[in-house]
């Protein structure tokens, strides 16, 4: 395995390391992310979020968005969904409006795809981050640039993205049936 990006790595990736599409596939119930940690916990306590439309990803996303390139990603969802997929609903239209094509897809659906269900980001078409982690952690991610597995990625992307819901379709169905 080559060596992991992690936490500032990736974003500093974000900034340089692709020149027009990064696409997620994100398939995990919860991630062990430190800095989320005190948010989610307010989150489960039942208390507000504290805004932060400053903090560093939305900032990247709204860079890449006026530089012209173009970020994306599918979710699996439970149904019902995880305490931490609850959360992220909470906040994904910030996301949305720095310029993120979220969609949404049942774990059932994604499921039903037969394809893999480990996490990674598609850069370019070509190039695959590759996520590893223990238990909730991630532990990086590493870059792959193997035309298998790049053709593995854009295959599970040609399949996801038209089936998945918008993030705003998907948070209004949630909060309605809860």
């Amino acid at each position: 395995m080559s060596d992991l990006l992690s936490g500032p790595a990736i974003t500093a990736f974000f900034r340089d390391g692709f020149a027009r599409t990064a696409w997620r596939w994100e398939t995990r119930r919860a991630y062990g992310v430190p800095h989320e940690t005190e948010d989610f916990r307010r989150f489960l306590r039942g208390e507000p979020a504290v805004p932060d439309p400053e903090r560093p990803w939305l900032a990247t996303m709204r860079a890449l968005r006026d530089e012209g390139k173009s970020v994306g990603r599918v979710r699996v969802l439970d149904d019902p969904p995880t305490d931490y997929q609850r959360w992220l609903l909470e906040d994904v239209l910030d996301s949305v409006e720095a310029g993120e094509d979220i969609r949404y897809l049942t774990r059932a659906d994604a499921e039903g795809l037969g394809v893999s269900m480990r996490d990674f980001w598609l850069f370019d078409s070509r190039v695959v981050g590759v996520f590893h982690f223990d238990g909730d952690v991630s532990l990086g991610m590493e870059l792959r640039e193997d035309a298998g597995v790049a053709a593995a990625a854009r295959h599970i992307r040609s399949l996801a993205v038209p089936r998945a819901r918008p993030a705003a379709d998907t948070v209004r169905q949630v909060r309605s049936s809860m």
